[in-house]
């Protein structure tokens, strides 16, 4: 079953390259339907109680150099795989209502990219975890430089010229990662048998010296992929490039991969370095919370307010894993889920904005609570998740991460109560910016005259669906993610996780 989860995308891709070009878009979106149902389906089976892989596979590939092919499930990345299912049915269905040049190549890339992604979040052995992070890069490459927009006549960079920047980035952090998995398993192996099984990797262990260099190359590689301030260059102007739909994919989930390395590969290969750069990554953490907060509330685009404040959440991420508590971590689980369930809907709406008023420039919006009043609440809900209202999912996880953050570094935490404060700010002005504020040439023209379309509403809805389902019951993660979660952290505190009750409730 985890091999007709991972192959699903692709396969439907291929065979979407023979069929008519106006079958490509309704045929993608089957084939994400199907991905879809094979991840609900698994959730649905997933004995929460267990904090081992589920579902695994197995087989040796490579055997001479000791790479297997490994997949499994657990609770760190059963949600991470259910969140991508969701957000890349969402993205193909939204993209197969629009008119796409090229449209049999675009879905094909599309579902490439899909199995790219689940293949990260599913490899339980470390070279074809580095082979799938870098495998990635392909189709969004393509997706970004043959279907982006060229932004010269804004002063900006050309969309082939924004994606040559996001790979060099991301490509510098995958070779430092890949000398990284390869120094690991040879390490580890001290003229033994040489594996990337992380799991045996976890149980040969290295030395510390070895760790804190094999340490930075991972976090760099993790950290470009979030991003993270500092190592975020690429984002602006890759943000502004992007076609929409793919970029609330990109957005939504290839951030998380990231974050959700630290949880799978450094916390338990490298515990004492771990340890002993806590607090090095939680400054890195705090710096993207405050750095993305202030230029999300300084943008007038709408995708780099959507851009800056991702940094600041991945920060809220990084800083509750890094927090060594497995209040924080399940927190950060959580809040990775959150993100992609209230970025994604937040990329489509600017995509709807776009087609209506014609510019991404929130001076130049404004009104369209009075002419699309569903699409205005769709909205609300959006961003009332964004700033982490009291009673949504998101202020449970940001909850839990403080509750991490305070049992292990109060000052650290104090800084980070800042971020929220600020987040309540961005999101709102991005709500009130684009729904209210009515312009005179806005009434004159007659840009907002249409409600949200059927089509657009049925991508829409249920992502908001989620978001307001979570709200109700956030234990559905809590309780498969923590025993794992509780796993994870107590390899680097050396006993059992502190804290750890809270999701048990």
């Amino acid at each position: 079953m985890i091999n007709v989860l991972l192959w699903a995308p692709l396969a439907f891709g291929l065979l979407g390259l023979f069929l008519p070009r106006r079958a490509a878009g309704p045929w993608a979106v089957l084939g994400a339907l199907v991905t879809l149902g094979i991840a609900v389906g698994m959730t649905i089976g997933f004995n929460q109680g267990d904090s081992g892989l589920q579902y695994v596979e197995n087989t040796p590939w490579i055997s001479g150099l000791g790479v297997g092919y490994s997949l499994g499930l657990d609770g760190l990345n059963l949600f991470l795989v259910l969140l991508t299912a969701l957000l890349w049915t969402g993205g193909v269905a939204f993209a197969a209502f629009r008119d796409y040049e090229r449209p049999k190549t675009f879905f094909f890339l599309m579902l490439v990219a899909e199995t790219a992604t689940l293949g990260s979040f599913l490899a339980q052995d470390l070279l074809l975890f580095v082979l799938f992070f870098d495998f990635m890069l392909v189709p969004f490459y393509f997706l970004f430089g043959a279907w982006g927009h060229d932004r010269t006549a804004e002063g900006g960079p050309t969309a082939a010229g924004a994606t040559l920047k996001m790979i060099i980035y991301t490509l510098i952090g995958s070779l430092l990662m890949l000398v990284a998995a390869i120094a690991t398993a040879i390490i580890s192996a001290d003229g033994g048998h040489v594996t990337f099984s992380i799991q045996a990797l976890q149980e040969q262990g290295i030395g510390l010296g070895s760790q804190r260099w094999i340490f930075w190359f991972f976090a760099a590689a993790f950290l470009v992929k979030m991003p993270a301030f500092l190592l975020h260059g690429w984002m602006p102007d890759a943000y502004r490039a992007a076609p929409l739909p793919v970029l609330a994919v990109f957005s939504g989930v290839l951030a998380k991969v990231g974050a959700y390395g630290f949880l799978r590969i450094v916390l338990p290969l490298f515990p004492e370095a771990t340890v002993e750069f806590q607090e090095v990554i939680l400054i890195i953490a705090l710096a993207s919370i405050l750095y993305g907060s202030v230029m999300a509330f300084t943008q007038t685009n709408v995708r780099l307010i959507a851009g800056y404040s991702s940094i600041a959440q991945l920060g809220f991420i990084t800083a509750g894993i890094f927090a060594l508590r497995a209040d924080g971590s399940d927190g950060a689980v959580l809040q990775m889920v959150n993100h992609g369930l209230v970025v994604a809907p937040i990329f489509i709406i600017v995509a709807i904005l776009l087609e209506r008023t014609g510019t991404e420039d929130i001076r130049e919006m404004g009104g369209m609570a009075l002419r699309a009043p569903v699409l205005a609440a769709l909205f609300l809900i959006v961003a009332l998740a964004t700033l982490a209202m009291p009673g949504s999912s998101n202020f449970v996880g940001e909850f839990y991460i403080l509750n991490g953050l305070f049992q292990a570094k109060i000052v650290f935490a104090f800084v980070a109560i800042s971020g929220v404060a600020m987040s309540a700010y961005y999101a709102l002005r991005l709500y009130q910016g684009t729904m209210h504020n009515r312009l005179p040439s806005q009434q004159s023209q007659g840009l907002l005259s249409r409600e949200i379309g059927v089509r657009d509403a049925l991508v829409l809805v249920p992502l908001v669906l989620c978001i307001v389902a979570l709200a109700f019951y956030p234990q559905l993660i809590l309780k498969r993610t923590n025993p794992s979660v509780e796993q994870t952290v107590a390899k680097v505190t050396g006993g059992a996780a502190p804290n750890s009750k809270l999701a048990q409730r």
